[in-house]
């Protein structure tokens, strides 16, 4: 997911899956001032972590205008509430004295917005903007596009907090300019992509420069997608990284080099390959159930990245009810994914149904490992009926908790 910036270029595109382990997202002062320091001009700011910094930092940003934004990792934070009640993570204010009234309203309370879920996230640090006064707005970003196998830019004459809704309902508002990534954005590229957006004349010419600014910057911090709060894929920057602003659980996962995303559903789910993992949820949606988490362990998992995944799926007690392994062993061996099971369900002594799909190497040794292991895992080989199975026993675990009644699933005696 990326944030909305705040100058008139820059916008919120739709939250964005990712394979890469080393992505990282940053505040958007991070990203702003990487930009500024790259040679792009953006509005004077100042950074303060409590209500008492900020008529300071008003100061230091001049003016008698100012915008106070809350700082989390989650788009929609204009229309986003604070739990302590105030409307919106985006204010206009007239006076330092109003700024620091907001400021103890945001600071330490949790922001909810479409993005964050019902939980929120916890706003430590704001982020104090000179305001400006935009005749309008407009949209733009660089991502990496597997389709055109390069950059693409993406920029819209209608910007602002509505964009998403903007490339639902109007599509066609919406540029799109594959970029070559051996040449580069040449001046007529960026003179093409500023006509398009609707720039004329001057404006033209200063927005085709700052286009070619932004791809410069884009090309220099190795980044997937570019807006003022970046996803970034290099290492120099991994220090910026606020961990308190993410998932937990995702957290957990990077540090074990999984590729874990938390998802809302009851059925955890454990793959190797992130295309066979989302084929997975699709399989389980179709018959009415729905995933718990996008979790790809790669290629090369050992037996306690297996473990600590089976760990981390089983974190929320409350929260899973089933749990479905879909395994196509061709480098990853099958033998090596039932140890791991195994291992997380002894220590964690699993009371939860297990259902198991596994193809490809060392699958009858894998076999053989769960039918003497002594625990309740369910082998199933075809994916759909592995499917359905999941979901029906996920929709038991569910009434049984409802109806506050223990579901144990073990091996029984023979």
């Amino acid at each position: 997911m990326l944030k909305r910036g705040s100058t008139q270029l820059f916008g919120s595109p739709a939250r964005v899956l990712t394979a890469s382990l080393r992505n990282l997202m940053l505040q958007e002062h991070q990203g702003i001032a990487i930009l500024q320091n790259n040679g792009v001009r953006v509005p004077d700011f100042a950074v303060v972590r409590s209500p008492s910094e900020v008529r300071k930092a008003c100061q230091t940003v001049g003016g008698s205008d100012f915008v106070v934004k809350a700082q989390v990792l989650a788009g929609g934070r204009g229309k986003g509430t604070f739990k302590s009640g105030l409307q919106g993570g985006v204010h206009i204010v007239f006076s330092p004295e109003e700024a620091e009234n907001k400021a103890g309203q945001m600071i330490g309370s949790e922001l909810v917005t479409l993005q964050t879920g019902a939980a929120g996230k916890l706003c430590k640090e704001l982020m104090i903007v000179k305001r400006m006064f935009p005749r309008r707005e407009y949209y733009f970003s660089i991502a990496l596009d597997r389709s055109a196998s390069g950059p693409m830019i993406i920029g819209s004459s209608k910007g602002g907090m509505n964009i998403e809704e903007v490339a639902k309902t109007d599509p066609d508002a919406i540029v799109k300019i594959p970029v070559d990534a051996k040449i580069g954005v040449t001046p007529e590229l960026a003179k093409e992509c500023a006509h398009k957006m609707g720039f004329k004349d001057d404006c033209a010419r200063q927005a085709a420069e700052l286009i070619q600014q932004l791809y410069k910057c884009f090309v220099w911090i190795a980044s997937s997608w570019l807006t003022t709060t970046p996803n970034i894929d290099s290492p120099k920057f991994l220090a910026l990284q606020d961990e308190t602003q993410m998932n937990q659980l995702e957290v957990r996962a990077a540090k074990a080099n999984l590729n874990y995303i938390n998802l809302d559903g009851n059925i955890g789910c454990m793959v190797n390959g992130a295309g066979l993992a989302m084929a997975t949820m699709d399989i389980i949606k179709l018959h009415g159930g729905e995933p718990a988490n996008f979790l790809d362990v790669g290629g090369g998992a050992t037996v306690e990245q297996v473990s600590e995944a089976f760990k981390i799926i089983t974190a929320d007690k409350d929260k899973v009810d089933a749990i479905l392994v879909n395994i196509f062993g061709g480098i990853m061996r099958c033998d090596v994914i039932a140890q791991g099971i195994i291992k997380a369900a002894e220590e964690l002594k699993l009371k939860l149904p297990i259902v198991v799909r596994l193809q490809g190497t060392k699958v009858e040794d894998a076999k053989a490992l769960i039918a003497t292991s002594g625990l309740k895992i369910l082998p199933c080989d075809n994916l759909d009926e592995a499917a359905k199975m999941v979901v029906k026993l996920s929709n038991i675990v569910q009434l049984a908790r409802a109806a506050s009644v223990d579901v144990n699933f073990r091996k029984l005696a023979p």
